[in-house]
C-alpha cells in the first residue's frame, strides 16, 4: 500500500495536540508495516527524527501553510499537484483539514470543531477559513476519524454527517509518562513552584479552557485556605480570547500563578508527578490529553463534567460543572486537605489511563485505511 501522510505538525519541541498524535501514530505504523510505503509530506524543511523507518519517503510542498491564503495554497492547489504525480493509494490528514481536488480516497482526524463553538479564540481570517472549509473537508472525506466519541457526535450534528463515516480512535499517553520519585518531586517543586505545593494546568490560553474561572476559583481557594500553593500554568504563554488576560489581572493572588513557558516531556512528567493536582476544567475539549498524561503519572485530576472530559476521565478523576467557581473552588480545597481523596483518585486515574494505548490507537487507525480502501476495491469491481 502506497499511504500518503499529511505531516505539516511534526515540528520538533512542538509535539502538542495534532503533533502528538500524528508522532505517536506514525512512529508505530512506519514500523510495524514495513511493506508499506509510507509518503511524508512537510511544508518546510524536516527533521530526521521523524523518518521513522525505512519505508517512509519526506517529500517537501512548499509554501508553509502559516495562515489562512497559505492553507488554501497548501492542500488546494501544492498538496493537489503532489497528490496527483504520486498517485498513492490513500491520504491520511490528521490535522482535520485536506485537499478538495483530488480523486485519492482521504481519511481525516478531526480533533474537535472548537472553532465553531468558541470563535473568538481564532483569529478572523482563520475562523472565517474553518467555518468555510471544516464542513466541506468533513463531507469531502470517505472516512472521518474522531478522537473520542463527544467529537464524533459535534460533528455529526454541526456538519450533518453520517454517523456511519465516523470512527473513533482515542489519545493515549506515552510509556514516558509515569509516577517520579520524591527526589524529583522535591527538585521540580524548587525550581518551578518556589519549593511550595502547586496546582498545575496545561494548555493553551483560549477561552474555551474556561481560564477566567479558573483564575477566580484559584483566588477564592486562597482566600479561604490561606496556604502557600502556587498555580502553574503550562504551556506557551500567549493569550487568545476575550477577557483571560484581564481576569488575570484582576486577581488578588495573581503573584502566586506562575507562567512556566512551555516545557520539555521528561520536565512535564516531573510537574504531574509533583502537583497537588491537574486542574483542567474546560467549557469545551475534543479529548483532553492532559488528562491521560497526568492520571498516568499518578496525579489527582480535577475536570469538567462536560463535553469529552466524562468520557476521557473515568472514574479517575473529581468532576466540577466549569461554569460554576464555586464547585471548582470546593474541588481545590477538598483535593488539598484530605489525602484519602487524593489518594482514591490518583489510584482510579492509574486504573483508567490503562484503558488507551497508542499501540491500540495505531492498529485502528491502520484498519480505518484499510476499510476504505477495501470499500473502493469493491466499487471497482465488475458486477
Amino acid at each position: 500500500m502506497k499511504i500518503a501522510v499529511n505531516t505539516r505538525f511534526l515540528l520538533p519541541n512542538r509535539l502538542a495536540g495534532i503533533g502528538r498524535f500524528t508522532h505517536e501514530i506514525l512512529r508505530r505504523l512506519t514500523v510495524k508495516y514495513p511493506e508499506h510505503e509510507f509518503y511524508f509530506f512537510f511544508d518546510r524543511a524536516y527533521d530526521k527524527q521523524f523518518i521513522y523507518s525505512a519505508n517512509v519517503k519526506p517529500i517537501v510542498v512548499y509554501p508553509s501553510a502559516r495562515h489562512p491564503f497559505l492553507f488554501y495554497w497548501w492542500y488546494q492547489v501544492s498538496l493537489a499537484k503532489a497528490l496527483k504525480k504520486l498517485q498513492p493509494d490513500i491520504f491520511l490528514s490528521p490535522d482535520g483539514m485536506t485537499t478538495l481536488n483530488t480523486t485519492v480516497p482521504r481519511v481525516t482526524v478531526i480533533h474537535n470543531l472548537a472553532y465553531e463553538h468558541y470563535p473568538q479564540d481564532e483569529d478572523y481570517l482563520n475562523r472565517k477559513y474553518l467555518n468555510y472549509y471544516g464542513p466541506r473537508f468533513a463531507q469531502a472525506s470517505n472516512k472521518i476519524i474522531a478522537v473520542s466519541v463527544f467529537t464524533r457526535q459535534d460533528i455529526i450534528q454541526q456538519y450533518n454527517i453520517n454517523p456511519d463515516k465516523i470512527r473513533v480512535v482515542h489519545n493515549a499517553a506515552g510509556a514516558n509518562f509515569r509516577k517520579v520519585n520524591f527526589g524529583q518531586q522535591v527538585a521540580i517543586r524548587q525550581k518551578y513552584a518556589h519549593g511550595e505545593a502547586f496546582f498545575m494546568f496545561v494548555g493553551g490560553l483560549q477561552a474555551r479552557k474556561n481560564l477566567i474561572n479558573l483564575f477566580q476559583a484559584f483566588d477564592m481557594f486562597k482566600l479561604k485556605t490561606g496556604s502557600e500553593v502556587k498555580l502553574l500554568m503550562v504551556g506557551g504563554k500567549k493569550w487568545s480570547g476575550k477577557g483571560i488576560k484581564e481576569a488575570y489581572n484582576q486577581m488578588q493572588f495573581k503573584s502566586e500563578v506562575i507562567f512556566t513557558g512551555r516545557v520539555s516531556d521528561a520536565e512535564l512528567i516531573q510537574l504531574y508527578g509533583a502537583a497537588v493536582a491537574n486542574v483542567y476544567v474546560p467549557a469545551l475539549t475534543g479529548f483532553g490529553i492532559t488528562v491521560v498524561e497526568a492520571q498516568q503519572c499518578g496525579c489527582p485530576i480535577i475536570t469538567a463534567n462536560t463535553s469529552a472530559m466524562p468520557e476521557v476521565a473515568g472514574n479517575g478523576a473529581m468532576l466540577v460543572n466549569p461554569l460554576v467557581v464555586e464547585e471548582i473552588t470546593h474541588a481545590l480545597i477538598q483535593v488539598y486537605h484530605d489525602l484519602e481523596v487524593r489518594t482514591q483518585l490518583v489510584q482510579a486515574g492509574l486504573q483508567n489511563a490503562s484503558r488507551f494505548s497508542w499501540e491500540h490507537s495505531a492498529e485502528k487507525v491502520m484498519r480505518v485505511l484499510e476499510e476504505v480502501l477495501n470499500t473502493q476495491a469493491k466499487s471497482r469491481a465488475p458486477v
